[in-house]
Order: C-alpha cells, then sequence, then structure tokens
C-alpha cells in the first residue's frame, strides 16, 4: 500500500531551518515512493482564535484552507509538522491551526456515558521535527521536554495518532554548517524509512 505523507511547516517563515528538514524527509520518503504533500501554515487564511471554545456552533464554521487541511489530514498515513520551539512551545499560528482544526466529530467525538471520547484520527502517525535555540541536553533535563509530554498525551495522543514521535534539533543558533548538514540527512533517513 503506497504511504500517503502529510508534510506540515509550522514555522512562519518558508526561508527557515524547519522547511530545510521538511524537504529532507520529503526527498528520503518521495525515494521510497511515498505520496507527499504539503501544507504551509503561513499561506493560509484563518482566524487562529477559536473563539468561545466549543460553546457555539460558530467554531465549526471554517475557512475554506482549513476544510482543505482536513482534508489532507484524513488523507495522510503520516504527519510530519515541523516547527521551532518559541517561549516552551510552538508558534502561536501551528498552535491556533491544531486548535481550529482539531474539532469534535473530526478528531474526536464523545459519547454518552463514556469517559474519554472516541479517537477519530486512528490509524495515524505523526513525527514532529522541532528546532530550538536551548541546547538539547537543557531541554530534556531541565525543562523536562515538557511540551514533548503534552503533544504526545494531549494533543495527538488524544486524537489517535499512534507513534507519536520528536526528532530535536538544537543549539540552533550556534550550529555550524557541518551540524546542520548532518541533521538533514538524519531526516532524509526518516523520510527514506518512512517514519
Amino acid at each position: 500500500m503506497k504511504t500517503n505523507i502529510l508534510l506540515i511547516l509550522g514555522h512562519p517563515s518558508q526561508n527557515s531551518f524547519c522547511n530545510a528538514l521538511l524537504n529532507a524527509y520529503k526527498k528520503g520518503a518521495a525515494s521510497r515512493g511515498a505520496d507527499c504533500k504539503t501544507i504551509y501554515i503561513s499561506e493560509l487564511k484563518f482566524d487562529v482564535n477559536l473563539a468561545d471554545g466549543y460553546k457555539t456552533g460558530e467554531t465549526l464554521q471554517l475557512e475554506e484552507d482549513l476544510i482543505n487541511s482536513q482534508k489532507l489530514i484524513k488523507w495522510a498515513n503520516h504527519v510530519v509538522l515541523a516547527y521551532p520551539n518559541w517561549w516552551g512551545f510552538m508558534p502561536a499560528v501551528t498552535k491556533g491551526f491544531i486548535d481550529r482544526i482539531f474539532l469534535p466529530d473530526f478528531a474526536f467525538k464523545h459519547h454518552s456515558g463514556k469517559l474519554f471520547p472516541e479517537k477519530l484520527l486512528k490509524g495515524k502517525s505523526v513525527r514532529l521535527l522541532v528546532t530550538m535555540d536551548t541546547p538539547k541536553w537543557w531541554f530534556y533535563l531541565i525543562y523536562r521536554a515538557s511540551q514533548y509530554q503534552i503533544l504526545k498525551d494531549i494533543v495527538f495522543g488524544y486524537v489517535g495518532f499512534n507513534p507519536v514521535k520528536f526528532s530535536t534539533f538544537g543549539f540552533i543558533r550556534k550550529s555550524t554548517e557541518k551540524q546542520r548538514n548532518k541533521w538533514l540527512k538524519k531526516v532524509e533517513q526518516l523520510g527514506v524509512k518512512l517514519q
């Protein structure tokens, strides 16, 4: 069966190392015959604010770009999201994108008498490529990679993605061209392995 891979750029700039990582992954996956499509969140036209949460039907009236994004997520077997770690989490536009599309009846569904919702995105996996200007050891030892726990259990795991895997790239600001090329080769190999 052909693997459908959705690449999502969560960095506001396409002229970023995050985009270079996505392109490296795509190169590796394409070499294995995977069908790859890309979403550049910064190019989408949508309101990042999930106004009033899920209290009104208004939240379910999606802009065309978000409807198309949902279709691509449904199409994909595997999602690769690349974003920078800014102030301990992803950029606001990327978080807003998730808030606006991971909606009831698309990503999850509550059933009367059930404590946990039905996971509507089961059967899909996700790889997150995260860049940061924090030393990698500091991120894991001092911050305990807390955002990864949130993303694994409360965001992607909650709606059915499994496995949820992470690749961390830092200290970007102090990295050399040799180091960045090594990271790009590593991500290309992840694409070859379709992981």
